[in-house]
């Protein structure tokens, strides 16, 4: 059961933690506890944010959700798409000094591997998920070799994973002389100074950082500590955060609710920054409904909704609308992912006719667990009945409304999809076989055949042309309308410098100051 503290015995808590050190540390509210500091392992969302400021990958998602470059100076990738041959930098150290090698990466994907260890992303790597490697062999100091089964263009989006930590390179003193996790010896821009477990978390500055330089760029480019400290201050209650950030208690609230940004927007002391990220809310369509399977009355719904006032009134003016299955953020939303359905209902009333539509109840299942998904429900049933569609509303609690999902129990169904961090991987969650999969929505071969080539194909330009292609036979098919992508929502004191959110939705410290410090 959670624990939540009382306003007065937080702010205590926040006080004597404010008063540690004489230089006042960066304070970052956390909902919960992490599990963990073990990258990937018995983690959640709280305990990835952290961690992944201690410990680093060979490579890592930038600013806009693609992987670059991070341990690694540079990754080659062999003709046929199997091999992977990635160069360390010169001059990284871990925390306690010693040089990183090619060893201490074989070491740690050794270890990550072994059942024992129970790391969450193992089975993406032995042939279970996506991807399957043969071996990893390190011919020098600092050369890593992996070989896969097949191309795969995952590969690299999967090492970068959060919830994998990164796939991150921790020294071997990170273990105990039994080889139980002790705690986490990377080469990030932070190390873990303090673990007070349901207080805080406190992480003291590398002095020692072998920064990459050039700009921020997600979990990769420049990530220089500019704090001697970052602490993690628990707080469960979203109003005693806000209270506490107001106080100047707490200096960044890393997401917070659209409904709040008004209100903390007239706080002078205070400053709300936004970025969109990779999830989706979206009108799905059973096209197995008797109704809902001819395309021409998918079509119809889809040309009764409004994109561009949706999307700003559920999100108080400031998400995009998007009818992608492809993210705003990612690099392959183009120009094709910019086309979508026109808001049009005389287009819509004469498609209806053409179907058949004679004023048949269409019934809407949404769950104000969400409030965005629970607001877009509402706000299409308003627009599908002024069209002139019979659309009613029914409120499930979520775990009912997931029930219906994963079976395929619904006629329209408002959904929010969580972040998935390649385009091929955004599209594979909603196609399938749904005799197999109920809760996929789109049962096209042809997709499924696209989606397939997508994940083997590592060259930028012919998966941009594929996901082209998926994008006009999604439209096409109508199985159903993505109406607008979720959004970071950061708010920090004024005095912070540096802080932005970002397509991955999680905090970052470095780069991060005082004014005038």
């Amino acid at each position: 059961m959670k624990t939540i503290l009382s306003s007065a015995a937080l702010a205590a808590s926040l006080a004597l933690a404010g008063a540690a050190q004489a230089a006042a540390p960066l304070r970052i509210s956390l909902t919960a506890d992490i599990r963990s500091t073990e990258p990937g392992v018995n983690r959640d969302s709280n305990s990835d944010a952290v961690v992944l400021h201690i410990v680093e990958g060979l490579v890592a998602y930038g600013e806009d959700a693609e992987v670059r470059p991070l341990l690694a100076q540079s990754v080659d990738i062999s003709p046929d798409g199997t091999t992977y041959t990635f160069t360390l930098r010169d001059g990284i150290r871990f925390h306690n000094g010693a040089p990183l090698t090619s060893a201490d990466v074989l070491w740690s994907w050794q270890r990550d591997t072994a059942p024992a260890t129970g790391w969450r992303c193992a089975s993406e790597f032995d042939g279970r998920g996506a991807v399957k490697v043969l071996s990893v062999q390190a011919p020098d100091p600092r050369t890593v070799v992996y070989r896969l089964e097949r191309p795969s263009s995952l590969f690299l989006a999967t090492l970068a994973r959060t919830d994998c930590g990164g796939t991150g390179i921790v020294h071997r003193d990170s273990v105990k002389p039994d080889g139980a996790w002790d705690k986490p010896i990377g080469t990030g821009p932070f190390m873990l100074a303090e673990w007070k477990r349901g207080e805080y978390i406190r992480l003291a500055r590398y002095a020692g950082y072998a920064n990459r330089d050039g700009k921020p760029d997600g979990y990769t480019g420049s990530k220089r500590p500019l704090v001697d400290e970052a602490r993690f201050v628990i707080v469960p209650d979203d109003s005693t955060a806000k209270a506490a950030l107001q106080r100047g208690d707490i200096d960044i609230i890393e997401d917070l609710s659209n409904s709040d940004v008004p209100v903390l927007r007239q706080d002078p002391n205070v400053r709300v920054a936004y970025a969109p990220v990779m999830s989706m809310t979206a009108l799905l369509m059973q096209t197995r409904d008797p109704l809902l399977a001819d395309p021409r009355l998918r079509q119809a719904l889809a040309h009764a909704i409004d994109y561009a006032q949706l999307a700003a009134a559920v999100t108080e003016g400031l998400a995009q609308p998007n009818n992608s299955i492809v993210p705003l953020v990612s690099s392959y939303h183009g120009a094709a992912q910019r086309q979508g359905w026109q808001y049009d209902p005389a287009l819509a009333a004469r498609l209806a006719r053409e179907a058949g539509y004679k004023g048949q109840e269409l019934t809407i299942l949404t769950t104000k667990r969400y409030p965005q998904s629970y607001n877009s429900a509402v706000i299409v049933q308003a627009m599908l009945q002024a069209a002139g569609f019979n659309a009613r509303l029914s409120v499930l609690e979520w775990a009912a409304q997931l029930d219906r999902y994963n079976a395929g129990n619904y006629q329209l169904m408002t959904f929010p999809y969580s972040a998935r961090l390649d385009a091929a991987l955004n599209y594979e969650m909603v196609t399938g076989d749904k005799a197999r999969q109920p809760r996929k929505v789109w049962d096209n071969p042809e997709a499924a055949r696209l989606i397939e080539a997508a994940s083997a194909e590592t060259d930028h330009g012919k998966r941009q042309a594929i996901f082209d292609q998926l994008h006009r036979l999604f439209l096409a098919d109508v199985p159903s309308i993505p109406l607008y992508n979720g959004l970071d929502i950061g708010a920090f004191r004024s005095d912070i410098k540096g802080y932005r959110p970002w397509a991955v939705k999680k905090p970052r410290a470095w780069e991060v100051e005082r004014s005038g410090s």
